[in-house]
């Protein structure tokens, strides 16, 4: 599918798990990966797996993955056909957008004039519901509501409603159903208000993403990189499954630096005894250092199974039995909020 769409490579633009998801799902569709990383990440995780790599600049973040000027030199250097933004961060920044167009690249992500009215400020939603979805010009595909539990405005836990699978149709806000109409095309991810209308609108690979892949069976980049090529054949995905992710982090003092001496949860996959598919994503690899300039996002772990309480248990026992990596991190309260989902608790306790 993407090789007809003539895009054969990308520059992924970002760090952590996140990128290095998005690169190993190019390696699965045939795509070239150019990663791009800090001085200070020249052997990061991100880096290893990917097929080339091009340094951007200095460890601050300013000077190096969020500098636009920096990430659009990379991409014409490293020859690439298109620019893959990774966080919100950087795929709700209409300048970055623009630049890519400009230099003659394309752009995985809505048109910069959409994302200066819409998404722009490249927030990642923390609402406590929320909406994901594949924008296409005929709406939207693969549309999964969202429940968050959030730790300081940073949603950690995510997961689909009590039997919104057996209800067979999804209720959209008219405001939702309008972001075809706007031009928004590829991924989006929704914070929806008290009253119902949108609260925040981001592109990118957010937590919440992962849920959206796991509840219908599809591949997040392959969606994205459609919408890129100007092609929008929905790829076949499977009947929508409950479906929970969530992300542990590092809890060393920001700015601390620190080492993985142990192994983070990764690379695994497939059905456990109670048909629950678990994938499990880590930025990074014992003896690995994590750098104290950058987000403490450690791993992130998902999973699709009957329903919501399976699903939760099912994360619960990973996160809940990590051994010592030799980092301070959050997987005991991750892991209780994940308990409480696990009981039937419909909104996780603060």
């Amino acid at each position: 599918m993407v090789a007809q769409l003539e895009i054969d490579s990308v520059l992924v633009a970002g760090r952590g798990p996140a990128a290095c998801a998005v690169v190993s799902a190019c390696t699965r569709l045939g795509v070239k990966a150019v990663a791009v990383h800090s001085e200070s990440e020249r052997s990061a995780r991100h880096v290893r797996l990917a097929d080339d790599a091009v340094l951007l600049g200095p460890a601050p973040a300013s000077e190096s993955y969020l500098a636009v000027d920096r990430i659009v030199e990379a991409a014409r250097r490293s020859g690439v056909r298109a620019v893959l933004p990774v966080p919100p961060a950087l795929a709700g920044n209409a300048r970055l957008a623009a630049a890519v167009a400009a230099a003659g690249l394309l752009w995985v992500g809505p048109d910069p004039d959409v994302l200066e009215r819409l998404g722009g400020d490249g927030v990642e939603p923390a609402s406590e519901r929320g909406l994901l979805a594949w924008v296409t010009a005929d709406g939207l595909r693969f549309a999964t509501p969202v429940a968050r539990d959030r730790a300081a405005g940073i949603a950690r836990v995510s997961w689909t409603p009590q039997d919104w699978t057996a209800e067979g149709v999804l209720a959209l806000a008219p405001t939702a159903r309008r972001l075809a109409e706007v031009g928004w095309r590829g991924l989006v991810t929704v914070g929806i208000a008290p009253h119902g209308e949108l609260a925040e609108v981001a592109a990118g690979f957010s937590l919440d993403i992962a849920v959206l892949e796991r509840a219908h069976g599809v591949d997040a980049v392959e969606l994205a990189l459609s919408s890129a090529g100007g092609g929008e054949r929905e790829p076949a995905g499977r009947d929508p499954r409950a479906a929970v992710a969530a992300q542990l982090r590092s809890t060393l003092p920001p700015g601390t630096a620190g080492r993985v001496t142990g192994r983070l949860p990764g690379s695994d996959g497939g059905p456990d005894a109670d048909g629950v598919e678990l994938v499990a994503v880590s930025g990074y690899a014992p003896g690995d250092r994590l750098d104290g300039w950058y987000d403490a996002l450690l791993a992130t772990v998902s999973a699709a199974g009957p329903d919501p309480q399976a699903v939760a248990g099912a994360l619960s026992g990973v996160l809940s039995g990590l051994p010592d990596m030799g980092l301070p991190h959050d997987g005991a309260e991750v892991s209780a909020v994940l308990e409480r989902l696990a009981a039937g608790s419909s909104v996780p306790a603060p």
